[in-house]
C-alpha cells in the first residue's frame, strides 16, 4: 500500500510520470504532456485508441492541492492493476496530475492565489456580482482572516462558539450555503473563487473542449477528499447531468450519491464540463463527478469541526501564530482532514477508489467482460 501513497508533491510527480511504461503496455503511442503553471507543472500521460475513437476515461486530481496525494495513490493503483480491463481498442485514457500544483506541494487547498479553483470556473463571470453571496458577506467576520493567531486555545473557542450559536440559532444551513456557493468578494477569505480565470482552469478548459471535439463518449472522474461518510467514497454529480440520486445509484451501483444544483454551487468545474457538452456538443455522451473520500464524516459536530479547520489553516497562513501549540494543532487538523496518515483511512481510499472505478466503467461500458 505504501508506494501509492506520497510524502511530497515532487516523489507524487515522479512516480505518476513512471507510469508511462505501464501504460504503454496498452497504448503504445501513450505520451507525456506538462503543462507550466508558474514554476510547477500540470501532468499529463495521454493514450489514444488504436481503433476508432468511441470513449475517453479521463482522471483528475489535485484540484484542491493537498487532496491530490489521495488521487494520486488511485491513479496509481488503477494503472498498475485496472488498466488491462479498459477496453483499449475504442477507450483513450487521459491521466492528469495535480491541477493545482502549488497547492499539492505545499499542502494546502487553495492555489497560490488564494483561489478554490473548484469555484473558478464561473460560466459567465461578466454578469456575476463581486457579492453574489451575501450570507459569506454577512459572516465574513467568521470567514475572513483578522489577525495573528496569539492563543490556539481562544481561537478555536471563539470559532466553536460562534458556529455554535449559529446551530442554536438556525443559522447553520446559512453557512453551509455560505461555503458550497463560494465567494468573489474577499480575496484572503476561505472558498475564494477568484477575480478571473486561474491558469490552471484555462488548461482544464481547454482539455474539456477539446476531448468533447474528439470524443463520443466521456467519462470524467475527479478524485477528492473529505466530504461524505468516514473512510468511503461518495460520487457527487451536478444536476446538469439530468439524472436524480435514485437513477444514478440503479446504474453505478455506488453507496453513497450526492447531486446538486449549479446554481448554489458556483464555479464547478465538473459542472462547467456539462455546460460545455451542452452549449457546443449536445450529441455527445458525458458523465463528469466528483469521487470524495469523506474523513471527519457527515455530522453536524463533524462540519464544525471542517468549518473550524479551513478556517484556521487559511487565518495561519495570513495572519501567522505566536503560539508554536496553535501552528502544530491547526496543520495536524488540516492534514486530518485532508490528507490523514491513518492506515484504515489509506486501505479504505485504495479499496473504495477501486471499486468505484470498476462499477462506473462497467456501467458504461468502458470494462472487458472478461
Amino acid at each position: 500500500m505504501s508506494q501509492y501513497f506520497s510524502s511530497s508533491y515532487e516523489e507524487s510527480r515522479e512516480k505518476f510520470l513512471a507510469l508511462l511504461d505501464h501504460v504503454k503496455t496498452y497504448y503504445p503511442t501513450a505520451r507525456v504532456m506538462s503543462h507550466s503553471i508558474g514554476e510547477d507543472t500540470i501532468d499529463l500521460i495521454i493514450g489514444e485508441p488504436a481503433g476508432s475513437r468511441e470513449a475517453m476515461l479521463l482522471m483528475t486530481i489535485g484540484e484542491h492541492g493537498i487532496e491530490g496525494y489521495a488521487g494520486a495513490a488511485v491513479t496509481h493503483q488503477f494503472v498498475e492493476t485496472q488498466l488491462p480491463q479498459l477496453r483499449h481498442e475504442s477507450t483513450g485514457i487521459c491521466l492528469i496530475h495535480a491541477v493545482n500544483p502549488w497547492g499539492m506541494k505545499h499542502f494546502r487547498r487553495v492555489n497560490e492565489h488564494n483561489v478554490d479553483l473548484n469555484r473558478n470556473y464561473v460560466i459567465d463571470r461578466e454578469t456575476l456580482p463581486r457579492n453574489v453571496n451575501k450570507e459569506y458577506e454577512v459572516m465574513r467576520h467568521l470567514f475572513v482572516p483578522d489577525g495573528v493567531i496569539d492563543d490556539y486555545h481562544e481561537a478555536r473557542e471563539h470559532i466553536y462558539s460562534f458556529l455554535g450559536s449559529g446551530i442554536k440559532l438556525d443559522g447553520f444551513d446559512a453557512m453551509t450555503e455560505a461555503k458550497g456557493m463560494g465567494q468573489y468578494q474577499f480575496p484572503k477569505g476561505v472558498y475564494y473563487g477568484g477575480e478571473s480565470d486561474e491558469p490552471s482552469a484555462i488548461f482544464l478548459k481547454e482539455i474539456q473542449h477539446d476531448l468533447l471535439d474528439r470524443y463520443d463518449r466521456i467519462v470524467h472522474m475527479d478524485w477528492h477528499t473529505a466530504l461524505g461518510p468516514t473512510n468511503e467514497v461518495t460520487m457527487v454529480v451536478s444536476e446538469r447531468d439530468g439524472r436524480d440520486v435514485d437513477e444514478l445509484k440503479r446504474t453505478y451501483g455506488l453507496k453513497n450519491i450526492q447531486t446538486y444544483d449549479p446554481t448554489d454551487v458556483l464555479g464547478d468545474s465538473t459542472n462547467h464540463f456539462y455546460y460545455v457538452r451542452d452549449t457546443h456538443h449536445p450529441d455527445k455522451r458525458l458523465v463528469s463527478a466528483l469521487f470524495e473520500f469523506g474523513t471527519f464524516g457527515t455530522s453536524t459536530k463533524a462540519t464544525i469541526r471542517e468549518f473550524l479547520t479551513i478556517i484556521l489553516e487559511n487565518r495561519l497562513y495570513f495572519e501567522g501564530t505566536k503560539d508554536p501549540e496553535a501552528r502544530n494543532g491547526i496543520r495536524k487538523e488540516f492534514m486530518a482532514m485532508f490528507y490523514p496518515e491513518d492506515e484504515s483511512w489509506r486501505t479504505s481510499v485504495l479499496r473504495e477508489g477501486a471499486a468505484a472505478i470498476e462499477l462506473v466503467l462497467k456501467a458504461e461500458s468502458l470494462w472487458r467482460d472478461s
